[in-house]
């Protein structure tokens, strides 16, 4: 077996260091006495290492699930090593968690193509019939084999996209023979049905390769987490029918149950609907943003209360409870103030309206990016209303004009809209838990408080910002860039959910006042 200097020689910046160290304890030690530069270069390293050496384990995972499916039976490979399934094998011998050995399980079936797997499981005759046409996600295959995704982003895709809807070839005949009178003479020529099916399924496979394609290019700038989310969007966006049936089946699954548990205490287990998720999450973060990273508050009786919240000793999970059993108890009649501070919770979604009037299919909420049918947009309206915003397709909302220090409310609401949430490369927090920052400085630039030259940024990156001195800079409606003091510059690109969202939209025609 490789030991720690074994594995160390593959990872050049490391191995520089490995001269005069004997064993694995003076390389450890070597490493301490590493630059930053070189430490970022040796995680860079190993992260490409660890993508070579992942990709061989999802391949053998792939390999042992095909191996280990119900018709090998007792003398499956996992079977006959005394486990249930591949992924329990997994488990057992990488000691991961079950589901990273699930997800490993799944990526890897993906991975093996149909003539792999008749060769794997000793078919020769199947082995031997002709390969079938590449399946819709071929692209993703071929970025994990050539090291452009990991196998979490190559989960994280594949399950939002999820597999293009399915078309009934026979129900389709059925229709049309129920509309052309079901006699001999108008019976639908089921050839033709069958030619329109094929070609809508082909439709639906470019679609969800384009989209796969797309993602695979935003996969270096973008987390799991916000790929997966981006991908569940495009998905949405792509059929939209059925984004309201997988809406209207999670709607369904809502469930809440109380029981007992062994030492008699009760509790509860609760399964949210996506509209419930919003709410409940929206809930907790209007209470518990002090604790969670939330902006500074500048009101001071909201200053003292966000003050008395930190330095309370009950855990987050015991404020969580209390705060949810206050807003039972007090139901319609609560004092939004009193329970929730300033800031009253609620579930702000955005909808794109076109010139015309009419509205997108599917929205977002502005909180998380959880794309929901627009029927829930609908239903919204009718309960509070709207504001209305105009952007373009980058999703800039038009300048107000207000030269005064702080941002307005409705400034902060098309911040929201355009950035989604904090813009910091990697970051996930939400829009309610940012700051709105000046990228050019009010004192000594002279700033303009308008909406092109902010941005929002979680607390924490915000501090990181101005006291690691860092800078944001903007030309015209470009992209926001980060610059480092050593002289790197990143893209700070939007949310891939809004970018989607905001796509082929251009801005309203100008109108002119005609002379007196």
């Amino acid at each position: 077996m490789a030991d720690f200097t074994d594995v160390a020689a593959l990872i050049p910046t490391l191995s520089a260091h490995l001269s005069d160290a004997g064993d694995a304890e003076l390389a450890r030690a070597s490493m301490m006495s590493m630059t930053d530069a070189e430490i970022v270069a040796v995680l860079r390293e190993t992260a490409s290492l660890a993508r070579e050496v992942d990709q061989i384990q999802v391949l053998a995972a792939g390999i042992a699930a095909v191996r280990s499916k119900r018709e090998h039976g007792h003398s499956g490979l996992s079977q006959s090593r005394g486990h249930r399934s591949a992924a329990a094998l997994i488990q057992d011998m990488t000691g991961s968690t079950r589901a990273d050995a699930n997800r490993k399980v799944r990526v890897g079936e993906s991975v093996i193509d149909d003539t792999d797997a008749a060769s794997s499981s000793g078919d020769a005759r199947a082995s031997a019939q002709p390969t079938a046409a590449e399946p819709w996600y071929q692209p993703l295959r071929d970025a994990l084999r050539d090291s452009r995704l990991t196998s979490s982003q190559f989960d994280a895709i594949q399950r939002g996209l999820g597999d293009p809807p399915e078309v009934d070839d026979r129900a389709d005949m059925d229709a049309g023979a129920t509309d052309a009178g079901a006699t001999d003479a108008d019976a639908v020529d089921a050839e033709t049905v069958d030619a329109e099916s094929t070609h809508m399924r082909d439709a639906g496979r470019a679609a969800w390769r384009q989209a796969a394609e797309q993602l695979i290019g935003e996969a270096a700038e973008r987390t799991v987490e916000e790929l997966w989310q981006a991908a569940r969007t495009i998905r949405d966006l792509l059929d939209p029918e059925g984004a309201e049936a997988r809406f209207l089946d999670r709607f369904e699954k809502r469930s809440f149950r109380t029981y007992r548990g062994q030492d008699g205490q009760k509790r509860a287990s609760m399964v949210l609907d996506d509209e419930g998720d919003l709410f409940i999450e929206t809930v907790l973060g209007s209470a518990l943003r002090p604790r969670r990273g939330g902006p500074r508050f500048v009101d001071p009786a909201e200053k003292q209360q966000a003050a008395s919240l930190v330095d309370d000793q009950r855990t987050n999970d015991q404020l969580a409870y209390d705060l949810i059993m206050d807003v039972l108890r007090a139901g319609v009649l609560a004092d939004a103030e009193s329970v929730f501070g300033t800031r009253q919770a609620g579930v702000r979604l955005v909808q794109v309206v076109d010139a015309d009037g009419a509205g997108a299919p599917v929205a977002h909420s502005e909180d998380h990016l959880i794309s929901l049918p627009g029927s829930v947009a609908a239903q919204h309206i009718c309960d509070s209303g709207t504001v209305t915003v105009t952007v373009d397709s980058c999703g800039n909302a038009l300048d107000v004009g207000r030269e005064q220090r702080l941002f307005t409310p409705k400034q902060r609401i098309a911040f929201a809209i355009r950035d989604g949430g904090c813009r910091w490369r990697g970051c996930d927090r939400p829009a309610s838990y940012c700051e709105a920052h000046h990228i050019d400085e009010w004192m000594r630039d002279r700033g303009r408080t308008d909406i092109d030259r902010g941005i929002l940024l979680c607390r924490y990156h915000h501090m990181t910002l101005h006291h690691g001195r860092w800078r944001i800079t903007r030309d015209g409606k470009d992209d926001f860039v980060l610059h480092h003091r050593s002289g790197e510059a990143f893209p700070m690109r939007p949310r891939a959910a809004l970018s989607c969202a905001w796509g082929g939209i251009d801005p309203p025609p100008k109108r002119f006042r005609p002379a007196a």
